[in-house]
């Protein structure tokens, strides 16, 4: 310690880094770097459970990590002198602003990389005038509210930029947070979704235009010359990056060549620049974020070069840096400071003028504009999502000393308020059609009347490993040309994680067929597309990729909402685990299995599980060069009828041979396994089953490329054996829960209840065999699929 001899006290020394241990003698919360790491654990434990406790209420993690700050502040923990004084020491808080400050650049560049300016220079006169309205009203009532501020607790301030601050701050939406909660509400392919994110991108643009010229009206300076010349310096520096930045970025995206992996030195260079842009601005005198923020708007959108910078970037800045932020605004904020008539009159005040301006703006704007009135309140809840934006703008209104004490932790309440309605609000009045006319939507088997009529399959695939299968499966599935044709919807399931940037969400979402700008034109960088495009052009198949975007908890929702609107047929799902080397399955994502297991009980057409080992390789194979072996195994049932329907289509491929082995008990037999009752429904299912067995034998003697024979077991061990048999062939088809007393002894083998008896028995690994197994569950729109699937929810979660 220092001995300050003029004041007759000591003053702390800084800091040191790091501590020599306490076996030393050193206390490890008394050096930066402990103590950091400390700080930083504390917030991600706290942040991501609370987090995890408000997930059931569908809030974005914004909420929570406001509210977790605000805990860690001095109106919760902070309560207890100690723990401020051990975790959150005075001199710490140099050290924390300074990590958060730097996350939060990363975070502005990400979120100018976001926004494509091209797009907001095509936004549609009716997103504009949301916007405009979105902007104009609450801004407003916002340096109306002021002057009551001004009046009351504001009263020794710079008086225009507090007017500005407080209009901004009123104003904002906060484009990454509402792109979060369009994906989870599943709005982000809907007219609204598609007007509140073109509306959300022009009202963030001029947000942080306002919040630079508040910032530089907030100078202490009394001279009128220094915002002046700021406000030109600030303007220059857009000006040199457009002319600079923005060639040399173009300059290095294009020797970025997709599959190939991007030069360590661009990424080097892109990340220098946010600190080198971010420098320049603070020394213009606005802030280090606007640096941050250009340059993210000027980096090329398309191409893998962005796409290497936010992997590289964005799990350390939104998983350990921003949090850091949100707790450094917590601990300025005092809830204590909040007391009194007065001061709950004010936050009542705020948050009614905040809402009033933004909701009824954007309402009365979007009636005007002959929008429902349930789309217009909808887009209203949604453009009034405040979220980490407002933390930044009052953030900085506080450092700048414009906003005081008790002024900071109204406002912060009001943010925290809005965003946590927006998605009850916005589920309680707007409700878009999910269903379709069911009398538009006939054939949900393959198993039809008329088999010349199109069909339609959903085939689902969760990353590109799925995808030579998948085609190859489509390939086989064509039919012939007096068929009505074959359309594939292919959908790529994604799941919802906060990791995802709005950016990415948005241009997948596009992919739906409800572009959000760009209509019209179509990207080739996402090797997805280009795989299906190409399949596409080289068969007779009609393709359309999609993708989708849910949290695996409501993932069938996508599933079967989207087949019932496309009037698919059958959707083709992918088994939860894939193949290793050694020929072994492995589980992929075990989340996945449940997943499947909810779209077989409410689809509203057939489904089919494929467990995939490679049909065909592990490239999409051309028509020529077809060569498959596929057996359907037949005992019986709704199930195996769809089955044999489905190989029947696929048997018509020139390269396709298919065996057809129908599975019966001997007569002598029966004593040794149960017998099911015979009713009469299990009569009427005999008859169906002999019926399409003689309808197909019809079909045998037009299609060379089919085999029919008639196998007799006694017990389920030759049956196994008599199956095992036909394991050289490349694909099995089979039925998910078969009629019969063989599949009823089967039935006791089955491991995973979404293949049925048959499916598991063919990937356990007792069965040694390279064939891939499509499990197929036929639609029946009179008896219900709960009684079928009762075994699933028996079954022990994996």
């Amino acid at each position: 310690m220092a001995l300050n001899g003029t004041a007759g006290h000591t003053c702390p020394s800084p800091m040191k880094a790091t501590s020599n241990g306490v076996f030393q003698g050193d206390n490890p919360l008394d050096f930066a770097l402990p103590l950091a790491i400390l700080q930083i654990c504390l917030v991600v434990v706290v942040t991501r459970g609370l987090a995890f406790l408000l997930r059931p209420l569908r809030q974005p993690r914004v909420i929570a990590e406001i509210i977790g700050g605000i805990l860690l502040g001095p109106s919760a923990l902070g309560r207890n002198k100690s723990y401020l004084a051990a975790i959150f020491p005075p001199k710490s808080i140099t050290v924390l602003d300074t990590l958060a400050n730097i996350g939060l650049m990363f975070f502005l560049f990400l979120t100018g990389l976001e926004l494509d300016t091209k797009s907001l220079l095509r936004t549609g006169k009716k997103a504009l005038s949301i916007a405009i309205a979105g902007i104009s009203l609450p801004f407003a009532l916002g340096i109306g509210s002021s002057f009551v501020l001004r009046a009351t607790i504001e009263k020794d301030v710079n008086a225009t930029a507090f007017l500005v601050f407080m209009g901004v701050a009123l104003s904002i939406t906060a484009f990454p947070v509402l792109a979060r909660i369009l994906a989870e509400l599943k709005l982000l392919t809907t007219d609204v979704g598609r007007m509140a994110m073109s509306a959300a991108a022009v009202n963030d643009v001029a947000a942080w235009i306002l919040l630079a010229l508040a910032i530089t009206l907030s100078s202490d300076n009394l001279s009128p010359v220094v915002p002046l010349w700021v406000f030109l310096c600030g303007c220059g520096f857009v000006i040199c990056s457009y002319f600079i930045i923005t060639n040399i970025f173009n300059w290095m995206g294009r020797r970025c060549h997709e599959g190939e992996p991007v030069d360590e030195m661009y990424i080097c260079l892109a990340l220098a620049s946010v600190l080198a842009a971010g420098f320049v601005t603070d020394t213009i005198g606005i802030h280090a974020m606007f640096g941050a923020f250009v340059v993210g708007i000027l980096f090329p959108k398309e191409g893998p070069y962005a796409g290497a910078i936010v992997e590289k970037v964005e799990d350390l800045v939104s998983g350990l840096f921003l949090p850091l932020y949100f707790v450094s605004s917590g601990l300025k904020t005092n809830v204590a400071t909040i007391q009194g008539i007065q001061s709950w009159g004010l936050l009542a005040l705020v948050i009614f003028t905040a809402c009033f301006g933004k909701i009824v703006g954007t309402v009365v704007v979007s009636l005007i504009c002959k929008m429902p009135i349930s789309e217009a309140l909808a887009l209203g809840f949604l453009m009034n999502t405040k979220g980490l934006v407002e933390l930044i703008v009052l953030n900085i209104g506080k450092d700048r000393k414009v906003l005081n004490d008790q002024t900071f932790a109204i406002m912060v309440f009001m943010a925290l308020f809005t965003t946590f309605i927006t998605t009850p609000a916005v589920t309680g009045v707007y409700k878009p059609a999910k269903r379709v006319n069911k009398t538009d939507y006939k054939h949900r088997t393959i198993d039809r009347k008329s088999p010349n009529t199109q069909l339609r399959i959903l085939a689902c695939f969760h990353s590109s490993r799925n995808i030579p299968s998948i085609i190859n499966l489509m390939e086989s599935s064509r039919g012939t040309e007096k068929h009505g044709g074959l359309f594939v919807y292919a959908m790529h399931l994604m799941e919802l994680s906060e990791r995802s940037s709005a950016i990415l969400m948005v241009h997948k979402a596009r992919k739906n067929g409800l572009p959000f700008w760009n209509k019209g034109q179509r990207s080739n960088a996402n090797h997805v597309v280009v795989a299906f495009e190409a399949f596409q052009q080289l068969s007779k198949v009609s393709v359309r990729p999609m993708t989708s975007i849910s949290s695996l908890s409501d993932m069938h929702e996508d599933i079967c909402t989207t087949a019932e609107r496309k009037s698919a047929a059958i959707i083709i799902l992918p088994f939860h685990k894939h193949q290793r080397l050694d020929g072994s399955l492995e589980t992929t994502r075990a989340d996945f299995r449940w997943v499947n297991r909810r779209v077989l009980q409410h689809a509203s057409c057939s489904v089919g599980i494929l467990v995939d080992r490679g049909l065909g390789g592990s490239t999409h194979i051309s028509a020529s060069n077809v060569c498959y072996s596929i057996t359907v195994l037949f005992f019986g049932g709704c199930d195996d009828r769809e089955a044999l329907a489905y190989g029947i289509r696929m048997s018509e491929h020139p390269g396709i041979r298919m065996a057809v082995i129908s599975v019966s008990l001997e007569p002598e037999s029966l004593g040794e396994i149960v017998r099911i009752n015979a009713d009469s429904h299990a009569d009427k299912a005999v008859s169906k089953d002999e019926e399409f067995l003689a309808n197909f034998k019809e079909k045998m003697s037009e299609n060379s490329s089919l085999t029919y024979e008639e196998k007799t077991v006694r017990n389920a061990s030759e049956a196994i054996d008599m199956i095992r048999s036909y394991a050289r062939c490349n694909l099995f088809l089979v039925g998910r829960m078969p009629d019969g007393e063989v599949a009823l002894a089967l039935n006791g083998r089955s491991e995973c209840p979404e293949l049925g008896p048959v499916g598991s028995l063919l990937i356990s690994p007792d069965f040694s065999t390279t064939a891939s197994v499509l499990v197929v569950q036929q639609y029946q729109e009179k008896v219900s699929l709960n009684s079928t699937l009762e075994t699933l929810d028996e079954s022990p979660r994996p």
